[in-house]
């Protein structure tokens, strides 16, 4: 069976979650450490969210996953600065309807990718190969003669 690979898309519905998850969280060091350092503090968490953002979610940093090339058990990154490499993942993956996020232990990182990221025939089969390990197939049997 040949490899198959996933092109991913940027994701603003991803991004969106992010920063107001992170200027939640800021609001919630306002409200605690008040003054200039919560305030501080806020901004940070709030940069933090936009950079989580453009790399992650909009896939615009040179370091952000473009593609995944699946092959049985193997597993190989393209990054968009133009890099591929074969990742090592580790055995829990985290898979459902909405998002599937493999662990990836060299280089160490998680990499998240949500349904919009991908076409609906893509992400069904990235989600039964993270929760099975190999691709799905046809058996010789159910082929035409």
């Amino acid at each position: 069976m040949s490899p198959l690979y996933l092109e991913l898309s940027p994701s603003p519905r991803l991004a969106a979650a992010l920063v107001a998850l992170h200027a939640a969280a800021g609001i919630c060091a306002v409200a605690v450490l008040p003054g200039a350092a919560g305030a501080l503090l806020a901004a940070a968490l709030v940069g933090l969210g936009l950079t989580a953002a453009w790399s992650r979610a909009l896939l615009r940093s040179p370091a952000s996953v473009r593609g995944i090339e699946l092959d049985g058990e193997s597993i190989a990154l393209k990054l968009a600065s133009g890099d591929r490499f074969v990742a090592e993942l580790a055995r829990r993956r985290y898979v459902t309807r909405f998002v599937v996020a493999l662990p990836v232990r060299r280089p160490r990182r998680t990499v998240l990718i949500t349904r919009d990221m991908l076409a609906p025939d893509s992400f069904r089969a990235l989600r039964l190969w993270a929760l099975w390990g190999k691709l799905a197939g046809v058996a010789a049997k159910q082929l035409p003669a």
